[in-house]
This record gives structure tokens, C-alpha cells and sequence, in this order.
């Protein structure tokens, strides 16, 4: 008896042992997020569809765009559906994208005024748009709105940054938004160019931001300019500018331009497609993601418009203090006014039972697509000041208003 009382002591203590170590690697992690430029690929890419969308709502609010676009070399390819009543001149929306974006350098083969553009746009295919306009359902005396495609949407915020956003995402976005900046501006070296990336790693102790691990950033220059001169720059005038001081670290790591060279980039040196960096456009890959893009979508779409929602209310949620992170899922069917489903998960953050979150969010708020263009005013033409450096970080936008704070706060009560 003894000897299994001393056993079963020994597997106690093993146990908490084990316990004590998975929560140590649950809490203590280093977690990395990157972003991409304005003159990424990619990016030229989302920015044209979303130059389309916006030209098209200025004059047809109730237009219906499904706008891609390829860039590589000298070429610009837009194709896919548009019913609109607007007239366009798309040769001249995508010039003037691509000037917007800093692609005017003498040296550079993807240049504004001489890229080559292909124009393969149709209009909405009938059995979409069946789907997506009011319409009256069975024993229903109003018409409603259908979703425009069936799909997962997901949203997220965290109270570890100001803008309710996981850190590494975040910082990884203030560095490239500090260059585009002084490049613009005229303040930034003369060498530098549109196309870059960033990376940052954040360590966590307990759960929460401790430090930075290290911050990778790549950007493309002009020709004739020595390593050691753009690596003083970055690190000096724009990753200690914009990152806070106190998690710069003695053991931070700064990784600039690391093959040595980036002069060639841009749909010079890679191809671009619309709708390529949702991670980017996101949660740097800390939320999880339903997997559709966003980029030259009008907001019957789903993909975009429901994932807009999902962030507003995930964000107003953890402003009215009732969880420090929470993530929310809503599915849709094609055609069908209302979400199939709705999940919250707070990860143990939660100060109210999910539950109870959850059901102030319905009486709050309501996921019917046309409900969500309504309260959120999405026929505007807003989606070019979305398109970089994250879809849920300007305060300006409308998804990312918490002023329903107070009110889901009050229906938990």
C-alpha cells in the first residue's frame, strides 16, 4: 500500500510538472506577422481592383463588381464581372493607380504611362445575381437580400495595441507605412522604390508582449547604393521611429535587405494577382481566416462585407471590456438573407460567459448582408484607403468605429 501511495504521488507530481510546461509553451511563444508595400506585386494588383470598384460606386452605388488583375513586366490585365451604370475609362483608372502607387521612375519597366492594359471585364453572370437581389422568400411580405456567395468569414481583435490588433501585424504594418510615407513625401532617400516587405517577431512571456525578437525588412532601391547606407537608414529613421522603444531589446535583431541587393522588383521581377496577401490584409495570421479575398469585391460580397462585420463587432466587443481577445465565425449560403451560423470564442479571456456575448451580439447587432451595407455604409467609394497596410487598422473606417461599446456592454447585463 505504501509503495502505490508513493506511486501515485510521483504521478501527481509529474503531472503538475506536465501541466506547469504546457502552459509555459502555451504563454511563452514567439509569434511573426509580415506585411508587404504598396509596390508589391500583389499589392499593385489589389490597388487596381479596388481603384475599379471605387471609380465604379462614385457614379452607381448600387454597382456590382468582381474586378482581378494581373500585373507582370509591362502588362496590367483586368478581367471579371461588372454591372454598373457608370462610364469608365479602366485604362485610365489603372494609369492612375499605378502613379498613386510610385511606379513614375525613369528606370522602372512597369511604369504608369507605358504599361500595356488588356481589358477582359463582362458583366454579372443572371444566376449570381438571382441569388444576390431582393427578393421575396416564401410567407415573407418584404424582399431581401441573398448573400453573394456561400463561405466562412472570420473576425478578430486582441486589446494588446491601440488598434485592438495583434502586435507583430501591427508593427510589422506602422514600419511600411513610415516608408511609403517619407518616400512620398519627398523626406526618404532619393534610392528608395515602391516595392518592400517587412516581418517582425514578437516574444511573449504569460501570455502577453514582452519583447521584440527580431524585425526583417526588405526594400527595393535604385541602382548604385551601398548595403551599409540602407540598412542605417531603415533601422535608424524608420523601424526605431515607428516600433516602441521599450521592446526593442538588446538581443533585437535587425535583418535589412538580406540577399544584399533589390533592384529589380515590382511586376518587373514577379508577377502580381489580386486577392494573394489575406493573411496581410488581416490578422497576420493570428485570427483565422475563411479564405476569401477582398480586393474589387462591392460589399454584396461577402467574403468582404461580413468579414468588415465580423471585425466591428469582434472590436467593439473587446472595447466594451468583455473579453481581451475574441474571434467570431459567421457562414453563409449563396442567395440566403440570413447567416447560417454565428460562433465567439474568447479564448478564456471572456468576463461574461460566451453565451451571453453571443446573445447580446445578435440583439446588438444584425449579419443580414444588406443589414451589414447599411450599418456600416459600405456603398461608398472607401475600398482604395483599404487596400494596404491591413484592412482593420485606420480608425476612419467604418468596421473599426466602437461606439456600440456601451450598448453590447448594457445587453450582457
Amino acid at each position: 500500500m505504501c509503495f502505490i501511495r508513493e506511486g501515485l504521488h510521483v504521478l501527481a507530481c509529474n503531472q503538475k510538472v506536465i501541466s506547469q510546461y504546457i502552459d509555459s509553451m502555451i504563454n511563452n511563444y514567439v509569434f511573426s506577422s509580415e506585411s508587404v508595400g504598396e509596390g508589391h506585386p500583389d499589392k499593385v494588383a489589389d490597388y487596381i481592383s479596388d481603384s475599379v470598384l471605387d471609380a465604379c460606386l462614385e457614379q452607381d452605388k448600387f454597382s456590382r463588381v468582381a474586378c482581378e488583375t494581373l500585373v507582370k513586366s509591362n502588362c496590367v490585365v483586368i478581367a471579371g464581372e461588372i454591372t454598373t451604370k457608370a462610364i469608365l475609362d479602366y485604362e485610365k483608372i489603372v494609369r492612375k493607380a499605378i502613379n498613386e502607387i510610385g511606379y513614375v521612375n525613369d528606370d522602372d519597366v512597369f511604369h504608369a504611362d507605358k504599361v500595356f492594359v488588356s481589358n477582359l471585364l463582362t458583366k454579372q453572370s443572371p444566376d449570381i445575381a438571382q441569388g444576390v437581389d431582393a427578393r421575396k422568400a416564401k410567407g415573407k411580405k418584404t424582399a431581401e437580400q441573398g448573400a453573394g456567395d456561400q463561405g466562412i468569414m472570420f473576425g478578430y481583435a486582441t486589446n494588446e495595441t491601440p488598434e485592438y490588433m495583434p502586435a507583430a501585424i501591427m508593427f510589422a504594418h506602422r514600419i511600411l507605412t513610415e516608408l511609403a510615407k517619407q518616400r512620398k513625401s519627398g523626406k526618404g532617400p532619393k534610392w528608395l522604390r515602391p516595392d518592400c516587405k517587412s516581418q517582425v517577431a514578437v516574444a511573449y512571456k504569460d501570455g502577453k508582449v514582452a519583447y521584440i525578437e527580431n524585425v526583417v525588412v526588405s526594400t527595393q532601391h535604385a541602382a548604385g547604393v551601398d548595403h551599409a547606407t540602407i540598412e542605417k537608414y531603415i533601422v535608424e529613421k524608420v523601424i526605431k521611429k515607428v516600433l516602441p522603444k521599450k521592446l526593442l531589446v538588446k538581443s533585437t535583431q535587425f535583418l535589412v535587405n538580406p540577399t544584399g541587393n533589390f533592384v529589380v522588383g515590382g511586376p518587373q521581377g514577379d508577377s502580381g494577382l489580386t486577392g494573394r496577401k489575406i493573411i496581410v490584409d488581416t490578422y497576420g495570421g493570428y485570427g483565422r481566416h475563411g479564405g476569401g479575398a477582398f480586393s474589387g469585391k462591392d460589399p454584396s460580397k461577402v467574403d468582404r462585407s461580413a468579414a468588415y462585420m465580423c471585425r466591428w463587432v469582434a472590436k467593439n466587443i473587446v472595447a466594451a471590456g468583455l473579453a481581451d481577445k475574441c474571434e467570431i465565425q459567421v457562414a453563409y449560403a449563396i442567395g440566403h438573407p440570413q447567416p447560417l451560423s454565428i460562433a465567439i470564442e474568447t479564448f478564456g479571456t471572456g468576463k461574461v460567459a460566451e453565451e451571453k456575448i453571443e446573445k447580446a451580439v445578435r440583439k446588438v447587432f444584425s449579419f443580414k448582408p444588406a443589414d451589414i451595407v447599411k450599418q456600416l455604409n459600405l456603398l461608398q467609394p472607401i475600398y482604395k484607403k483599404t487596400t494596404n497596410y491591413g484592412h482593420f487598422t485606420k480608425s476612419d473606417l467604418p468596421w473599426e468605429d466602437v461606439s456600440k461599446a456601451k450598448e453590447l456592454k448594457d445587453a450582457v447585463k
